[in-house]
């Protein structure tokens, strides 16, 4: 792995795999870019709506031609930003699970493959933050970008949009943990300035459910931290229901 300008290059027998992450103060949100560093082309991961003018000037940067727009899931605390990319980048299409309920362009499941350049993104499944979340795994299996399903030493909130403790344990379990542990975890959000971990990592010390916890003790976690509801929800989940696209 070499790095550049603030991104991550990785190396494999197919070529090489470029990461960008980039960060949303207000929300603390991460986005990516991830391309093919042979072809110049890629994709951006969870977009913010109010951030799209700074992700284009690295695309620009970087020379990459964007093709897809992915969302983990229908974020409830700020707004997708690939409406906005479908408007400023010919070609664009956005992304999300069939199973979230929204409107994209491209609809996918468990197993799908988001192709650019010679590489791929494989979508997992990995419902219980919301009923829609997908977790991205690097075709080399070297990341994994969670989305809100797993985040560093946490885990996603369950008690709304269709969330589910149960379901949120048995995703991270079977499709996450089973990863390698040097994988690298690249999530949506993080607080305290951490930028990402490993499957190892987690599955050894993540304190919501790592250290052998049961499924039950990860229950009782969860329907205990009576947390308060973000504060955009009413105006960010109607809108990435449609993908960020205005309601007109």
């Amino acid at each position: 792995m070499t790095s550049t300008a603030g991104a991550c290059i990785r190396d494999n027998s197919s070529g090489k795999i470029g990461v960008k992450q980039m960060f949303d103060d207000v929300s603390c949100t991460y986005t990516y870019l991830i391309w093919d560093t042979d072809k110049n082309v890629g994709v951006i991961v969870d977009p913010v709506d109010t951030q799209v003018d700074r992700d284009l000037k690295e695309v620009e940067k970087l020379g990459i031609k964007l093709s897809y727009g992915l969302n983990t899931h229908a974020h409830a605390d700020h707004i997708t930003g690939t409406g906005l990319l479908k408007e400023k980048v010919k070609g664009f299409k956005s992304v999300i699970s069939t199973a979230s309920g929204a409107k994209a362009d491209v609809l996918i499941n468990q197993g799908d493959q988001i192709i650019f350049g010679n590489r791929y993104l494989e979508a997992r499944a990995t419902p219980g933050h919301t009923v829609g979340c997908l977790s991205y795994v690097a075709d080399d299996g070297s990341f994994v970008l969670t989305g809100d399903t797993l985040l560093i030493k946490g885990c996603g909130r369950t008690d709304f949009q269709g969330g589910s403790a149960k379901n949120l344990y048995e995703s991270i379990h079977s499709q996450l943990f089973t990863l390698g542990n040097e994988c690298i975890v690249y999530p949506a959000h993080d607080y305290k300035g951490r930028t990402y971990s490993t499957i190892g990592e987690e599955k050894a010390d993540n304190p919501r459910m790592g250290g052998n916890k049961t499924i039950d003790e990860f229950v009782t976690i969860m329907n205990s931290l009576d947390l308060s509801y973000p504060k955009k929800i009413d105006l960010a989940v109607p809108a990435n229901m449609r993908c960020g696209v205005p309601d007109v």
